[in-house]
């Protein structure tokens, strides 16, 4: 499944990434490859706890829902493919 992340960076900052599918589900990272890194890990760990806590996991919203809404619109969006595996539980890794 494909997940939208949303990169913010103010001056001075470090590179802050938000999913608008997993509110709560954030990460920093010192550069935009690290932030990237770590969203893949962010959001494997987060999907992990919902499976572990028998939550639904979201369907992905779509690049033009997401934009619309003014908490975004200042951000860069990125996706994070990733894919189920089942090796005795649940775990994410990016393709």
């Amino acid at each position: 499944m494909d997940y939208i992340e949303i990169i913010h960076k103010d001056t001075d900052s470090k590179y802050g990434v938000s999913f608008p599918d997993f509110p709560g589900c954030v990460t920093v990272g010192a550069t935009l490859e690290e932030a990237k890194d770590m969203a893949v890990e962010a959001l494997a760990f987060h999907i992990e706890g919902l499976i572990e806590d028998k939550e639904t996991i979201p369907a992905p919203a779509s690049f033009n829902d997401v934009m619309v809404d003014p908490v975004f619109q200042s951000g860069v969006a990125f996706m994070v493919q990733s894919s189920l595996e089942k090796t005795g539980s649940a775990s994410w890794k990016e393709l």
